[in-house]
């Protein structure tokens, strides 16, 4: 049942209560810069936005929209590639961005508190001056939040030796899909009971909204070292991984880029990666001064010894943050060789890179659809950037086509539809490939004793939703979720 505009009147009302007037959004020319995430190919816009001051404000907002029943979205930067925000057409988008304390920094217990609007990296800038940093650093560092780094489990170039943001998070406040203010964890390592933070973290807002994030830190290493080692095939990158992780050793990152996604860095940001170069490696390791000498030495030679034809060695932060700069770059920098494209985000184990990319290309050249290659090659993380024309005539069919193919092929080699950008909507047709309909239901019934109303960011993650106090098992005639147009069966 579709909201009313007497409704939503109301509503907006109560929101404004809440947390004052110019704090909730209900003109349409407003609201559609809330439309969508950093997944464009989707857009709804909202019928109303609000953004709460603190944890108080935000509860109240979902307790308002529990009394009129209607749906909710949370929302933080909007960075996310999956579709996690988009919003609902007749519910409230929450939109944490005002809030963002850096509550506490605590060196001694190596922890961090922080509201969920915080960036990324303002985390480390603000550990540095006491000697730690936040190690996750999703690309988007510079502007993704906190809060949806957790809502996504988002990783980053360095989650080969650090992990994903669920291994540096020991606490959270959130609201939960009723209105409550409740805690998971805190500052210890481990709480005792039920693993309720592991569930949170990563459940892309079906779950609650984080209000509040205690963050472990990481102490500066006394040693970084960057090399860029190029080669001239993807294959000859690829070997070069296996050998180095063979070799026992644990880079901070190994980084691979293809011809294609060097051309369009190069385009953006004038990186000087080698020329010619099919490939590039970027190996950065850190740790206690001996051991990161002893362990690059090898690393340069298990390169040479895999064919690279050029080496180059950051004499500096600064050439160092020159290195990365082509890699962090490399998705916007695609928009300089293509008007559209589609960021994939696949999972293979190691071993498998070579014989993945080689059917990429395949692919690629049978749908004639140009696929650049960007991804995390010492975990097996895949962000393959599937490029196209929305103006020529079934190339963004195809180019989906693409897409689809390649996630079944992460599959196939017993690998995951996603890494670190979450299911959102854009992969929730793909999960039933990864998982059987027992397991599915498993998940849901998790999803259902958080948000039994199903209001907290419905439509997302799971193919078909089910509905509270359903009973398990195969569903005869149309799903009332289908019927509502919060669902779609494929």
């Amino acid at each position: 049942m579709r909201t009313t505009t007497t409704d939503l009147a109301a509503l907006a009302a109560a929101l404004r209560a809440a947390v004052g007037a110019d704090r909730v959004i209900s003109d349409r020319q407003e609201l559609r810069t809330y439309e969508c995430d950093g997944l464009a190919q989707y857009k709804v816009v909202p019928a109303l936005v609000a953004l709460p001051a603190d944890a108080a404000q935000c509860a109240a907002v979902v307790r308002a929209c529990v009394a009129a029943g209607v749906p909710f979205v949370a929302r933080g930067s909007g960075t996310g590639l999956s579709g996690g925000a988009l919003p609902h057409a007749d519910g409230v988008l929450i939109v944490t961005s005002r809030m963002r304390d850096i509550i506490e920094v605590a060196p001694e217990d190596e922890r961090a508190v922080v509201q969920p609007g915080v960036i990324n990296l303002a985390v480390s800038r603000a550990a540095n001056p006491h000697g730690h940093y936040y190690a996750p650093d999703p690309s988007s560092q510079q502007i993704c939040s906190i809060g949806g780094n957790v809502a996504e489990n988002s990783g980053g170039a360095h989650c080969l030796k650090y992990g994903f943001t669920a291994h540096h998070v020991t606490g959270i406040e959130l609201v939960t899909p009723d209105g409550d203010r409740v805690r998971l964890g805190g500052r210890a390592p481990d709480a005792p009971g039920y693993d309720l933070l592991g569930a949170f973290i990563g459940s892309e807002g079906t779950l609650g909204i984080a209000t509040e994030v205690t963050v472990r830190l990481t102490r500066l290493p006394e040693s970084v070292r960057t090399l860029l080692a190029a080669f001239d095939s993807t294959d000859q990158a690829g070997a070069a991984t296996s050998a180095i992780i063979a070799a026992g050793v644990v880079p901070a990152a190994v980084e691979m880029m293809d011809a294609l996604a060097i051309s369009a860095a190069e385009a953006a940001v004038h990186c000087g990666y080698p020329a010619g170069a099919g490939a590039v490696l970027i190996v950065e390791l850190d740790g206690p001064e001996p051991e990161v000498a002893a362990q690059f030495d090898q690393v340069e030679r298990l390169c040479r010894d895999n064919r690279a034809f050029e080496i180059g060695i950051a004499a500096d932060d600064a050439e160092r943050a020159l290195f990365w700069k082509g890699r962090k770059s490399a998705f916007a920098a695609v928009g300089r060789i293509s008007p559209d494209y589609i960021v994939q985000d696949g999972v293979i184990p190691r071993t498998a890179l070579p014989e993945v990319l080689r059917r990429i290309g395949e692919l690629s050249a049978e749908r004639g659809i140009r696929v650049a290659n960007v991804f995390h090659a010492g975990d097996g993380n895949l962000h393959p950037l599937v490029l196209f024309d929305a103006a020529v005539d079934g190339q963004a069919e195809r180019a989906e086509e693409v897409s689809g193919a390649i996630l079944d092929l992460c599959v196939r080699h017993g690998g995951s539809i996603t890494g670190e950008h979450g299911v959102g909507m854009d992969k929730a047709k793909y999960l039933p490939r990864m998982f059987s309909a027992d397991d599915l239901d498993t998940m849901q019934l998790l999803r259902c004793a958080f948000d039994p109303a199903g209001l907290a960011n419905p439509g997302k993650i799971f193919p078909t939703p089910r509905l509270c106090g359903e009973v398990p098992g195969r569903r005869k005639g149309v799903h009332p979720a289908q019927e509502a147009g919060l669902a779609e069966v494929f």
